[in-house]
């Protein structure tokens, strides 16, 4: 199982979101793909942030009390954050999401971010191997 890749479970089409969006344009875009977060890069696509929804909640209930979200995404990204690479093991990640550790990882490969990996696509893959094992004769 430590063979199975980040790559070959990852989502290939992330949303991308960039520091000066506006944090409503950013939520938008979460909602309309159904992301809990998505990664945020820079003019070259490097990994600069990672944006939640919790993130977005948090400032959005703020704003609402005196209708004025005016934030963008570098107000309210957060800096430090763990990400994958795709020959990451899948079985290493699903370790580490045991923890308290993010939902979702970019998957990033020679700086740039190529994609995103989260616990659905993490359950996915072990299901996936575990199906194997039930059909493998013995």
């Amino acid at each position: 199982m430590d063979s199975i890749k980040v790559s070959e479970h990852m989502d290939r089409q992330p949303v991308l979101l960039t520091p000066d969006m506006p944090l409503v344009t950013a939520v938008d875009a979460l909602l309309e793909r159904k992301k809990l977060g998505a990664p945020v890069v820079d003019e070259q696509g490097k990994l600069v942030g990672f944006l939640s929804q919790q993130d977005c909640m948090s400032v959005m209930l703020k704003s609402s009390y005196h209708c004025d979200l005016v934030a963008r995404v570098k107000d309210c990204m957060s800096a430090e954050v763990l990400s994958v690479t795709p020959e990451h093991s899948v079985l290493q990640l699903a370790e580490q999401m045991l923890g308290s550790k993010p939902k979702v990882y970019p998957v990033v490969d020679n700086g740039k971010v190529i994609g995103t990996i989260n616990r659905t696509n993490v359950l996915n893959a072990i299901n996936i191997y575990m199906q194997q094992c039930y059909l493998a004769p013995v």
